[in-house]
């Protein structure tokens, strides 16, 4: 396999893995809504701009508005706005690690709400993942549950919510580009956390004009809501899903490496340990499904997570 998909993988990885820091960098001046409502404004400005230069067809007429309004607050406003929140109480590094159990919800919500197929294989993964975030839970016999539980449940909220926008994609945005997805998501989720935003948080022009956020929100919203689409893309074309896939891996300890070295968050056995068994079970409950992770990536994850 060429050199240069290797490059790319390790390079998405980094974006991915880099929006948790930059979401944690963000709440320091704006709320939850409002993060999402930026990062979705600016992924969209990037997703028109791609569209324009490759002469991609917007065709307006021919969206379902109804159903890409359900994807586009599934998909975008509200998880991403659960992760912001969740970040207020859990590390950068944890986050990310709760984002990647995101594949195993998407099998359970599947078999729950869909009546999806499932085999032996893949309930051993998806015990062997709940084991992990019991694991994270970091139990010990004087706190009992060391973290934040209420950032915890935000956390895997968001993965439940890309797990339900995964299923409803294959069923209700057919016949659309990754494009057009992209362009509907992007601008319907930032039209529902932008009107939330401004109804019950406070935006500050002097931080929303500062370089260091602006340059934070490129990151977040231009790379990682929008160039990353591209190249995970380029990766399915130029190499395979599978190759494609193989960046869930790779996001979590990115992110756990920027939260360490930049923010200074502890990194604690019970992470290591527990992000082991969760993308082990991921790996083993995914082995025969990695056109449906797929599927997952192709409308947010773009984990995307």
């Amino acid at each position: 396999m060429p050199r240069i998909l290797f490059i790319v993988l390790i390079l998405l990885s980094l974006i991915w893995g880099g929006s948790f820091y930059f979401i944690k960098i963000l709440l320091e001046d704006f709320g939850p809504w409002t993060i999402a409502f930026l990062r979705s404004s600016f992924g969209l400005v990037t997703i028109v701009l791609i569209m324009l230069i490759l002469r991609k067809p917007f065709e307006f007429r021919k969206m379902s508005w109804v159903p890409l309004t359900i994807m586009a607050l599934i998909n975008t406003a509200i998880p991403w706005t659960f992760i912001a929140f969740s970040e207020t109480r859990l590390s950068s590094s944890m986050a990310s690690v709760l984002n990647a159990t995101t594949p195993l919800w998407t099998i359970i919500v599947g078999i729950v709400f869909f009546r999806a197929a499932t085999n032996r294989m893949q309930w051993l993964g998806i015990g062997i993942g709940l084991i992990g975030l019991i694991i994270l839970l970091d139990i010990d016999p004087v706190h009992i549950i060391s973290v934040d539980l209420l950032g915890f449940a935000c956390m895997i909220a968001a993965t439940l919510c890309y797990a339900f926008a995964s299923q409803l994609s294959k069923r209700l945005l057919k016949g659309l580009s990754m494009y057009q997805i992209t362009f509907c998501t992007l601008f319907i989720g930032s039209l529902g956390s932008g009107s939330v935003a401004l109804s019950i948080e406070s935006i500050s022009i002097s931080h929303l004009v500062s370089w260091t956020n602006i340059s934070v929100l490129i990151g977040l919203g231009v790379f990682g809501s929008g160039i990353a689409y591209i190249l995970f893309y380029y990766l399915v074309q130029k190499g395979s899903a599978e190759f494609a896939t193989m960046v869930t891996y790779l996001i979590p300890g990115t992110a756990i490496i920027w939260g360490y070295t930049l923010l200074g968050e502890e990194v604690k056995w019970s992470l290591l340990v527990g992000l082991v068994f969760v993308l082990s079970g991921v790996f083993l409950s995914s082995k025969k499904q990695a056109n449906n992770i797929v599927v997952s990536k192709k409308t947010d994850y773009i984990p995307n997570r």
